[in-house]
């Protein structure tokens, strides 16, 4: 007796509708018809519900109730046995959602994952993107792009990710962008562990401009190793007003609110 048969049989046995079937395991009226057609099977999962909902062995529940075993390991156990039974019953390794709304030609949410070794890598690309590879307004993957995006590896306008890149800002353990934050910091204004840029704040900081840091180098240097045309050592103390001074003397165009937060951080 082949799966579907059995399946058919013991749901009329029970006197059970498909769909208070399907109610009894999680799935619609529908997918209990697809089984019992054998245009589909279920999942490792279902098949388990099955079988502990009908107080049979998965082998019994499959049709193989009757193959003898030829040793003291029956064939239920063998690994030949169980090889059969996830090749005929694969667990998942893929999902996949895409909503039917769509935005300027994208749908409002696109949901595309794998996982698993041979599973390979899923793309998903909507207004919400969430998959292995991500591109979006809104996008959430290992590789993801986007508007505001955040992955092991990011980029768009607003980024977080293990390596993120932005045009705006950026917080990563590798940062680049804009405004950048993270161990390694790169950007106009940069603020890290290592940070450089044009106006940067770090353990160690290199600026064009203006650099703040235990060890700083620029054109106006704050720390307590700064190396630049205007060093300033911290260790002196200096005062907020002459660390303001000192960088309107030296470069004069430098917004107000940069040298305000300049003179207030002191490493």
């Amino acid at each position: 007796m082949t799966f579907q048969e059995k399946l058919m049989a013991l749901r009329k046995q029970h006197g059970w509708s498909q769909e208070y079937l399907g109610i009894q395991i999680g799935v619609s009226r529908q997918t209990v018809s697809k089984w019992e057609l054998g245009s589909t099977t279920p999942e490792l999962d279902k098949l388990i519900q099955l079988s502990d909902l009908f107080e049979l062995s998965l082998d019994e529940l499959v049709g193989r109730e009757n193959i003898p075993s030829d040793s003291s390991e029956t064939k239920e156990d063998s690994p030949a046995a169980q090889s059969d039974l996830y090749t005929a019953f694969p667990i998942r390794t893929h999902y996949e959602y895409k909503s039917k709304r769509t935005l300027f030609g994208l749908p409002l949410v696109h949901i595309n994952l794998s996982y698993g070794r041979f599973s390979g890598l899923r793309r998903a690309k909507g207004i919400i993107a969430i998959g292995n590879i991500a591109t979006g307004i809104l996008a959430f993957g290992g590789i993801s792009a986007g508007i505001f995006s955040l992955g092991g590896i990011s980029g768009g306008l607003f980024s977080l990710g293990g390596l993120s890149l932005a045009v705006l800002l950026s917080l990563g353990g590798l940062s680049i962008g804009g405004i950048a934050f993270g161990g390694l910091a790169l950007g106009i204004f940069a603020c890290g562990g290592c940070a450089i840029g044009v106006y940067s704040i770090g353990g160690a900081a290199i600026a064009a401009q203006i650099a703040s840091g235990g060890t700083a180098y620029g054109t106006v240097a704050i720390g307590n190793h700064p190396s630049g045309i205007h060093p300033i050592y911290t260790d002196t103390l200096p005062s907020y007003e002459s660390i303001c001074s000192a960088i309107r003397t030296a470069l004069p165009h430098t917004p107000d609110f940069l040298i305000r937060l300049f003179a207030s951080v002191r490493s």
